[in-house]
């Protein structure tokens, strides 16, 4: 099992581990206690005191609203409280902390806004189905307008904790959240909305984790850094294993990148497969990169017999040919490990069932979502799609993007959040690919290969900053590495 302090915990996850928690013997009172008492502290670190509206909504979240202004009072602050809905309709730990709250409470309305310097929204949790609406909406529309500092509690009111949608949330500069993460608070445009996210505990025990078993994960080296191939004395390039790139004409940039990544990350060997009018800009462009011509009408699939070539990649720069897909097939009828990547994909529009059904062994698809969408079914929030084209082709699917989505067959998916908006450069994809491919040459997991790549993807180009070219980030990976292999 990948690692549960990464977990992310949809809204029925959340709710199971609240009755875990108190079946174990801790009251649905303490637990609303716990959350009130760790946003209020979580408030206090980062603002003096200073005039505060706390926005409650009529259930548990607005319970947590309640809890968290009577803590914020003790500490001396100036609190008004404003409730959507009757008081009295409140039900459960939500009406027993009303209960305590001894001070007034006032409709929810704009009006409540007046002289507020700081509000926290506990309108409605993640598990909201439908657009804001009413006062809630107006209230929040006007705390935006007006510019004022919102703190909410689990996801801001509108925002959909399992699929990232927002329906008319007011944008968090904090969102304090429990026991874990959802994955609203890491998909767009939801992140966009939640600010800093702090995960707090409120009691929640190690044994609700015999129980609930995670599917859903945030990319972190925690998950993966122990399976990173590191040389081993004794070992040779051969060990290091073997890439094996086809490279494509006129544009023969891509290939080149992806090839340096794969060496960088640490393959043993990287070869390129060109045409023979390529082979000079190719030979001439690349030194400790190995290219082998292919002569026309020469017999791609004898080129894959060498069984020391330990993993395959189609796509950058190859083109949207019958060729490309004819390569694509014969490296995925190998059974290694194969990493189709643009072209390669977009190759199998017409029939992607033949693609489906070609998958015999370890594949990887890296498609940006215009690729996704020529071959797979694009209904649906951007984590259950993936899910889904990994389900169905039997490949690991990585949807890339500012939230990128690794989805494994198996159900098992990962959402990476530390990629710069600097990524965003022609190329940048290209050398994911090749990263991936070095993992899968040394004989790495493609599922955790695909995270792995992904995180180190996206912290070469935040180590680089302003300016990058796709073109730098190779060179950047040793960087990456050595800080993840340094000792602690």
């Amino acid at each position: 099992m990948l690692n549960p302090q990464t977990a992310l915990l949809d809204v029925r996850q959340m709710a199971e581990a609240d009755r875990l928690t108190v079946a174990s013997g801790t009251p649905g009172q303490v637990l609303m206690e716990n959350a009130g008492a760790s946003v209020a502290r979580a408030i206090q670190i980062r603002w003096s005191p200073r005039r505060v509206t706390v926005l409650c909504g009529p259930g548990a979240n607005g319970g947590d609203g309640f809890a968290t202004a009577r803590h914020l009072a003790q500490a001396g602050w100036t609190v008004r409280l404003a409730l959507l809905g009757p008081r009295d309709r409140l039900k459960g730990d939500a009406a027993h902390h009303a209960a305590m709250w001894s001070g007034s409470v006032e409709p929810l309305s704009p009006a409540a806004l007046d002289g507020a310097g700081l509000v926290v929204d506990a309108i409605f949790g993640a598990g909201l189905d439908r657009a804001l609406e009413g006062p809630a909406a107006e209230t929040l529309t006007a705390a935006a307008r007006k510019g004022l500092t919102i703190v909410a509690i689990d996801v801001p009111s509108g925002v959909m904790g399992d699929t990232g949608q927002v329906l008319g949330a007011a944008a968090a500069v904090l969102t304090v959240t429990f026991v874990r993460k959802k994955p609203g608070h890491l998909l767009l445009p939801a992140r966009l909305h939640c600010g800093d996210v702090v995960v707090t505990d409120i009691g929640t025990p190690p044994s609700v984790w015999d129980t609930i078993i995670p599917d859903t994960f945030e990319n972190d080296p925690a998950l993966w850094l122990p399976q990173i191939p590191r040389p081993e004395l004794g070992g040779n390039k051969y060990t290091r294993g073997h890439a094996l790139i086809c490279g494509g004409y006129p544009m023969t940039g891509a290939a080149r990148m992806a090839a340096r990544a794969a060496a960088r990350v640490g393959a043993g060997l990287t070869t390129i497969v060109v045409s023979e009018e390529a082979l000079p800009v190719y030979a001439t462009a690349l030194t400790s990169i190995m290219v082998r011509p292919i002569a026309a009408g020469e017999d791609f699939a004898s080129l894959l017999d060498d069984h020391r070539l330990s993993a395959f990649l189609i796509g950058p720069g190859a083109g949207v040919t019958e060729e490309t897909r004819t390569r694509a097939l014969a490296m995925l009828a190998t059974g290694r490990a194969t990493l189709l990547d643009a072209d390669a994909i977009t190759a199998f529009q017409e029939g992607p069932a033949e693609l489906d059904r070609a998958i015999v062994g370890t594949c990887v698809m890296t498609p940006h979502e215009g690729e996704f969408k020529r071959v797979f079914d694009a209904v649906g929030d951007k984590l259950a799609r993936t899910r889904a084209a990994a389900r169905r082709s039997g490949a690991v699917i990585v949807l890339k993007g500012a939230d990128t989505v690794i989805a494994a067959p198996d159900g098992r998916a990962i959402i990476n959040a530390n990629a710069p908006p600097t990524l965003a450069t022609a190329g940048s994809g290209d050398v994911l690919s090749g990263i991936v491919l070095g993992l899968l040459a040394q004989g790495m997991e493609p599922f955790i290969a695909a995270a792995a790549a992904v995180w180190l993807h996206g912290a070469a180009a935040a180590a680089f900053g302003p300016g990058l070219l796709a073109e730098d980030l190779p060179d950047l990976l040793p960087g990456v590495l050595r800080r993840l292999f340094e000792p602690t």
